[in-house]
């Protein structure tokens, strides 16, 4: 068994609307962390612009799996998907990782790293009988869930502040070391 201090947290974006929440989000997560590192999947793209979060001070974008950042491999750190989208939602149950996100998200679930999901999803897809059976499956693997909240006749992601918090408490959780197989 190896022991690996935590150096970094990842905000792993998937292209849910609640994308746009993302950099206000993105500035509340950095001070808990030594490092910050953000990666939008192809669709989050399409919901907030890299730009927009390169003018937050603090954490570095990755766009590819040949980033220095992440080489040789991705630095053990707290994981966040959120928003992840159902069909994100769906393929890292299934342990697809067809994206840079999905792969540090599966790596880090594979080494036994915190990670944590903020799912954003619509009311008829958080009823779907997948969803319901990819967050079992996500739990089973000792993977956070923070199920997406009414508001209204609608289902959107959690607040911001209880993603805050969630990160933060990984973080306390395991301040010094994470054990890994």
């Amino acid at each position: 068994m190896a022991t690996h201090r935590l150096e970094v947290n990842y905000l792993l974006v998937s292209g849910a609307g609640t994308a746009r929440r993302v950099p206000e989000l993105l500035a509340q997560l950095i001070p808990h962390a030594p490092r910050s590192i953000t990666v939008l999947t192809e669709h989050a793209h399409r919901v907030v612009s890299p730009r927009e979060l390169a003018l937050i001070p603090g954490h570095t974008i990755v766009e590819s799996y040949f980033a220095e950042a992440i080489l040789p491999q991705p630095p053990h750190g707290v994981v966040l998907v959120a928003p992840c989208t159902f069909n994100s939602l769906n393929k890292l149950a299934h342990g697809i990782a067809d994206t840079l996100a999905l792969s540090i998200a599966a790596e880090a679930i594979g080494r036994g790293t915190q990670v944590i999901v903020g799912v954003s999803v619509n009311t008829p897809l958080w009823n779907h009988p997948r969803a319901r059976q990819s967050v079992e499956t996500l739990r089973s693997w000792g993977v956070d869930i923070i199920e997406p909240v009414s508001e209204g006749d609608y289902t959107t992601m959690a607040s911001d502040q209880t993603i805050v918090d969630a990160v933060t408490a990984a973080w306390k959780l395991d301040a010094s070391a994470v054990t890994l197989d």
